[in-house]
């Protein structure tokens, strides 16, 4: 039977069960310990149930708890307990106690919350109370904090948010905070929504729930070496006590504070490491602040020993410089900028003067160092061109080490393309070099070296003059002054200006060039000739050379025009025959005697032609260049064969002499060799009697020492077995006395170990006697001698002995045994 059906039902302490009156509809409770006897119209619905038992420090949510009086007593009335349907009731230790019908357990029974300190809970109101231990009145939404330490009583009026920690700041740290809504801090200061600030104090801080933690923010260690630069996003007033604008930027050093930890309106553009000069060094700085204010457009020196933080907008002209240390030799070319007392001189803005060495310079501010200029050292052959800046005139210093005057600057002389081609080609470190890559220095003097037997033009474009060098010489250029470049036909045939030089050279020289020719009978001929010349220097009028711009394209023009007006007059074999004489009397001409002259004279330019020399002589036409060759060919094979039989008959002769001498040769050699043959069977004769006499001589002397030797071996055998002999005899000898003598000592050697066996068995008996004799006793060997014979052999035994035998002066001799 179920607990339900049962009709008596006992009730433990603190136990209960809900039974329902069937007639009035009702539900009550029952609690133990009692007997319940269940009448018809009741009906037992559950239990019997433990208590709610809340142990201390413990707490339980009860929903729709029962309703109580002012005096805290449960308010019944005919249906039973009243109850707040859809309330929470928290309940905490205290006597234990039933749930009614109608309630339930929320949960289960917990302990109370404790808050660790540097923690806190968010709390928020879920309805309106009055907090009575706070005497504060609570509105829905409602947040605050309840801080550790302690113990947090729940309310059903109150909801846990979070559990808040407290944020830690360390030493040189703060938290940037952010005020959610208008409040008080806890520092009195009021804050505004959106407001942030900083909380600087080192420690544990927890904020309100009106505060937001955006950040922990490090503070910036301030050295010497190193300084913060700030500026202000807002116009505030700073830690330091000073206002500061929006927008405005400044520094912060170690002279203001070791470290810094920038201000929410602060912005950190970056840091600025400190500029040392040392002694030889200084700097312009630009746009410097004065008290606090920056002077634009100002420049301000400083000079070493000294160390600073360039300031927010300060900035340096050309960083860090140097001290200006001139030698004897060094000097500075100064412009002034601005207006100023220079000791006793007033220099203006674009004056410029010079400082010459050796000394230290630093300049003012309104000083530019325009360039560092250096005594120019120049050997004998070399110059400089120099301008003047103030009337424009250049001219050109040569032979002496010069430094430039302050309105003096060295000049680049510009040559034509050509010429600068022309002057790296003869500067070539050798017959066939490659030429030098270095590129010219355009303000030195332009410098030829004019070679042996050459002249050279140079011509001033401001004197409209022109003067003429003749080599060798060094050519040294004027600042107006340039070359006259020649311009000479060349290849074979001539071509105008395929030859280009600085220098003329004079001769004696060849050039060559290719002439086509027609002779009488129409035969074209192509003639390769060389001239031979030199020109005749005018002492008078020495620059005549020069009157002809292209001599050689000149000469070869007319050269070949005589040459092709004398061809033209004579056959084919006429010129094949005379070619040489032709053409040199068409050149040269012939005097008033007729012979032919031996030079040919320019008078436009004193061009001498002393000699021709014809190389070749080609047809052009190919019928008549066939037929030349078939002459050739002919004639080479008729000299060919005439040689050819001459070397034949020559060959023809020379053998026959030479078979003759042959045959004779043969006849004499033979003769020679029948007399050799004779001589050589007389001395064969003489070798076979030789031979049989000393064959038989030899047999004999054989065998006498074969016998000699047989005999001298029989003895030596002899003597050799009978060593033999005797050494074995002697062997055995030695080995049986060796055997004998081993025996003999092994045999005492035994004997000495049986006896050192023996003495030392007996010493050791003795000791053992003489043990057993001390240790007994003189009395108990007594008591033995006159002991029964049992008691003797249970003694003898006990002791390990056979037998022990006594005796002393006065007495017989005594034995015992077993």
């Amino acid at each position: 039977i179920g607990l339900k059906q049962m009709s008596v039902i006992r009730l433990k302490p603190y136990f209960y069960i809900h039974v329902a009156d069937t007639n009035r509809n009702v539900v009550v409770v029952e609690i133990g310990p009692q007997t319940f006897t269940k009448q018809e119209h009741q009906k037992v619905l559950s239990g019997p149930n433990a208590m709610i038992m809340i142990p201390p420090r413990h707490y339980c949510i009860v929903q729709n708890p029962v309703l109580r009086d002012e005096e805290g007593n449960i308010v019944f009335d005919e249906n039973g307990a009243r109850l707040r349907h859809g309330d929470e009731e928290v309940r905490r230790e205290g006597e234990p106690f039933p749930l009614y019908p109608g309630e339930a357990l929320y949960g289960k029974v917990s302990p109370l919350q404790v808050v660790a300190d540097n923690t806190a809970l968010r709390l928020r109101a879920i309805r309106d109370f009055e907090d009575e231990e706070l005497d504060v009145t609570r509105s829905a939404g409602d947040e605050w904090l309840f801080e550790g330490p302690g113990t947090y009583i729940p309310r059903v009026e109150v909801q846990v948010v979070e559990i808040v920690r407290a944020n830690v700041v360390n030493p040189l740290q703060a938290l940037r905070l952010r005020a959610s809504r208008k409040f008080v801090a806890k520092d009195g200061t009021v804050r505004k929504a959106g407001e942030e600030y900083y909380h600087r104090d080192a420690g544990a801080y927890l904020p309100s729930v009106e505060e937001e933690v955006l950040e922990t923010v490090n503070a910036f260690i301030l050295t010497d070496k190193k300084a913060l630069h700030l500026r202000a996003t807002k116009t505030f007033t700073d830690v330091f006590g000073s206002k500061r604008l929006a927008g405005s930027e400044w520094l912060v050093s170690h002279n203001a504070a070791e470290s810094h930890i920038p201000d929410v309106y602060e912005k950190v553009v970056g840091e600025v490491n400190v500029t040392v000069l040392n002694s030889r060094q200084y700097a312009v700085v630009v746009d410097p602040v004065i008290n606090g204010q920056a002077q634009l457009g100002m420049r301000e020196l400083r000079k070493g020993e000294v160390s600073f933080f360039l300031r927010p907008g300060e900035r340096l002209e050309s960083g860090i410089q140097n001290v200006q240390v001139l030698d004897s030799e060094e000097a500075l070319l100064l412009r002034a900028v601005e207006k100023f007392q220079d000791g006793e001189d007033v220099r203006v803005p674009g004056d410029r003067w010079m400082i010459y060495g050796p000394c230290d310079y630093v300049p003012p501010v309104a000083v530019r160092i325009v360039e560092k200029r250096r005594v120019i050292p120049l050997d004998e052959n070399e110059g400089v061109y120099v301008r003047d800046v103030k009337t424009g005139i250049v001219r050109s210093v040569i032979g002496k080490s010069y430094m430039l005057g302050s309105t003096e600057e060295l000049w680049s002389k510009e040559l034509p393309p050509v010429v600068e081609e022309l002057l790296v080609r003869d500067s070539r470190t050798g017959k066939g070099g490659k030429a030098a890559r270095t590129v010219r220095d355009k303000t030195r003097v332009v410098v030829f070296k004019a070679p042996h037997n050459s002249a050279v033009q140079i011509y001033d474009y401001t004197a409209q003059k022109a003067r003429l060098v003749f080599g060798p010489d060094l050519v040294m250029l004027g600042p107006d002054e340039q070359f006259t470049i020649i311009s000479l036909s060349g290849d074979k045939p001539k071509r105008p200006h395929v030859i280009k030089a600085v220098a003329l050279q004079l001769g004696p020289d060849f050039m060559t060039d290719i002439v086509i020719v027609e002779t009488a009978d129409h035969a074209r001929l192509s003639l390769k000739l060389s001239y031979n010349w030199h020109f005749e220097r005018d002492a008078e009028v020495p620059s005549r050379i020069f009157s002809v711009p292209d001599f050689v394209g000149d000469a070869c023009k007319a050269i070949a025009a005589r040459v092709r007006g004398a061809v033209a007059g004579v056959s084919f074999d006429d010129f094949h025959k005379h070619s040489a004489k032709l053409i040199r009397t068409a050149v040269f001409g012939t005097n008033e005697d007729g012979h032919v002259r031996n030079r040919f004279l320019f008078n436009a330019n004193n061009l001498v032609i002393s000699n021709i020399d014809i190389q070749s002589v080609e047809p052009v036409d190919q019928r008549t260049r066939d037929a030349l060759q078939k002459s050739v060919q002919l004639a080479i094979e008729i000299t060919t064969k005439s040689q050819e039989a001459e070397a034949r008959h020559e060959a023809e002769r020379r053998e026959q002499e030479a078979r003759g001498k042959l045959e004779r040769q043969k006849i004499l050699d033979e003769a020679e060799a029948e007399k050799y043959r004779k001589n050589l069977l007389t001395l064969q004769a003489k070798s076979a009697a030789v031979e049989s006499t000393g064959q038989a001589i030899a047999e004999a002397k054989a065998r006498k020492e074969a016998a000699t030797i047989e005999g001298e071996a029989a003895v030596q055998q002899a003597q050799l077995a009978s060593e033999a002999e005797e050494i074995r005899v002697n062997a055995e000898l030695e080995e049986t006395s060796a055997r004998q003598t081993a025996e003999a000592s092994h045999t005492e050697a035994l004997n000495q170990l049986e006896v050192d066996r023996a003495r030392d068995l007996a010493s050791i008996e003795a000791a053992e006697f003489a043990n057993i004799v001390k240790v007994l006793g003189g009395e108990t060997l007594k008591s033995i001698t006159t002991a029964a014979p049992e008691v003797q052999s249970k003694i003898l035994n006990a002791l390990g002995m056979q037998s022990f035998l006594s005796k002393d002066d006065s007495g017989p001799l005594s034995i015992f045994t077993q």
